[in-house]
């Protein structure tokens, strides 16, 4: 948590302390966002999780004997199928987690790829397996099409009375997935709370399931929670939320629209829930704040101008390991403004749940944004659905050798932006040279991100980037980005430069009598529905749909976009 006295250099502190905006907040008084009459609707009916660790609307000791249950009877294995905010806070709850305790395996399944499906599943034993559903509206159609696969492997073990005794769900009052749940007789369904958006629910059972599961003192979880809570809803110019708002807004209007996170390995992980909350909640109207994980810290060697730092500490018994970190701290700018925090136990990221969900609705507050809808992604879901409905488009051309490399046949589709170019080469071209000062690049990759050579090959197309243009750059994961920062590439400023890249499977997952086929139909479905909407929004984007991932292909193209690159 954050503290100390930041009011003579940020400004907005003070106003956010004169108009009482933290204690407001805390009353869940949705007038705060009158500036705009949708926004304050909206806000109305989504103000839950201001109190959560107060005031649980689900009860805790329920969630507990349920952990207590399962681990009796030798469950100790957890699969947690789902997208977006049902799958962040878990993730960074028990990843954290991990590292001080391996009571349980629990692995987090938020990829349409059927590489990462069968790896994920060659690991669990399906008698000591509980398989989690996560979806607030239980109809997201990546989680219903994951439990589909699952439960289709699952059939090879066990009888279908065998497999419901597995599988848990937890849902909004009211979904199709609770009524299923309900129905078939599975484990344990956990009721959300409505009024929580996801982003917002790593308090709620959404993330205390998954951390009771893990083994994590749920009374002293939530006990950090609630002095956060009390904190972050004092009008103080000490309240860690206010400092956080007001560094991330101030420097907004600066121009600095844009913060590098920056920790150690470990830390990388509450990296993505801040991602998704901060550009799912302000990405929006034209305007915005881009988070960047960034694991190298000399790319801030150079002010560019249009970014900050924000340091996270976390606890590491390698002493060479936190030696490095702080040395390549050292390389950072003076004049690049930044923040530091430090978090040890996994109990401390209750307060910084709590923290950064508060700042991020007084950024809101400030800039005029509602914090809590997203109306982009539903964008690209329903552009999902007309491609999977109707049909792929024709690519605007197909090329299978590029500079003497092999490819196969790669598909490449250019938004109306990119048009007229005839050649891969041109294309990548054409996309590099429309950068412009202030930009930021996204590599958003519906793809496997384990096996041999592949991560490496999209570092090296992230970093190309960002080395010869100077620019931040991110490496997204789909379809998880399209429930995070896929709403800031749409809805925010258009200083985005994309790269999509898709491909064939070699041994697809079917998903018979369903809306899609298979697994890897509904990565490409994605992937060109996420083109045709950045498209209307007049986004510069050019998609790549390769005859396969295997990691020796992805490092030509890499090889290819680092040789452009160098030429211009």
């Amino acid at each position: 948590m954050l503290s100390g006295d930041l009011e003579k250099v940020y400004p907005s502190a003070k106003t956010l302390v004169k108009d009482q905006v933290a204690s407001r907040l805390h009353a869940k008084d949705a007038t705060l966002y009158s500036f705009d009459e949708a926004a304050e609707a909206c806000a109305r009916d989504f103000m839950g999780w201001v109190d959560l660790a107060s005031n649980p609307p689900y009860p805790i000791e329920d969630i507990k004997a349920f952990a207590k249950q399962a681990k009796d009877a030798g469950l100790d294995q957890v699969l947690l199928l789902g997208e977006g905010g049902s799958t962040q806070a878990p993730m960074t709850i028990t990843k954290y987690n991990s590292v001080d305790s391996a009571e349980v395996k629990f692995r987090t399944l938020d990829s349409d790829s059927p590489v990462r499906l069968r790896s994920l599943l060659d690991t669990c034993d399906p008698h000591k397996l509980i398989v989690i559903t996560s979806s607030k509206s239980g109809g997201t159609i990546e989680p219903m099409s994951y439990l589909r696969a699952v439960r289709a492997e699952l059939a090879k073990t066990l009888p279908e009375e065998e497999i419901v005794k597995h599988l848990v769900a937890i849902t909004d009052p009211g979904s199709a997935l609770e009524e299923q749940a309900t129905r078939e007789g599975w484990l344990k369904v956990f009721s959300g709370e409505p009024t929580v958006g996801g982003r917002y629910s790593a308090l709620s059972v959404f993330g205390l399931v998954p951390a009771a599961l893990v083994g994590i003192d749920l009374d002293e979880f939530l006990d950090h929670a609630r002095s956060a809570e009390a904190a972050c809803a004092e009008d103080s110019v000490d309240n860690p939320a206010i400092i956080l708002a007001a560094f991330l807004y101030d420097n907004y209007v600066q121009g600095r629209d844009k913060f590098s996170f920056l920790t150690q390995k470990r830390g990388r992980v509450l990296g993505l829930w801040i991602e998704q909350l901060i550009a799912e909640s302000l990405g929006k109207n034209g305007k915005g704040i881009l988070p960047n994980i960034e694991p190298d810290a000399l790319v801030l060697a150079k002010d560019q101008g249009d970014r900050t730092a924000i340091m996270y500490k976390t606890k590491n018994d390698l002493w060479d390991e936190r030696k490095n970190f702080e040395v390549s701290l050292a390389y950072i700018s003076e004049t690049i403004p930044r923040l530091s925090m430090t978090i040890d136990t996994v109990c401390n990221l209750a307060e910084d749940f709590v923290m950064w969900e508060y700042a991020t609705a007084m950024c809101g507050y400030l800039m005029e944004v509602c914090p809590f809808d997203q109306p982009d992604v539903a964008s690209a879901k329903a552009a999902t659905l007309q491609v999977i409905a109707e049909g792929e488009t024709e690519p605007d051309f197909v090329q299978g050798k590029v500079d003497g490399m092999v490819l196969g046949e790669v598909e490449v589709r250019l938004s109306d932006a990119m048009k007229g170019a005839a050649t891969l080469e041109e294309a990548l071209r054409k996309l590099m040279q429309s950068v412009r000062p202030g930009d930021y690049f996204s590599l958003n990759a519906f793809l496997p991100f384990a096996g041999e050579g592949r991560r490496e090959a999209l570092e090296l197309i992230r970093h190309t980037f960002a080395s010869e243009f100077g620019m931040v750059s991110c490496l997204e994961v789909g379809p998880r980005y399209l429930h995070s920062t896929g709403q800031l590439q749409k809805g925010g400023p258009n200083n985005g430069v994309f790269l999509i890249i898709s491909a064939d499977e070699l041994k697809d997952v079917p998903l018979p009598d369903w809306k899609v086929p298979s697994l890897a139909t509904l990565a490409k479905s994605q992937a060109e529905g996420d083109l045709r909407v950045l498209s209307e929004r007049g986004r510069r984007v050019v998609h790549l749909h390769l005859p396969d991932n295997c990691g020796a292909t992805l490092r030509q193209v890499g090889d290819l976009v680092q040789k452009i690159a160098r030429t211009l």
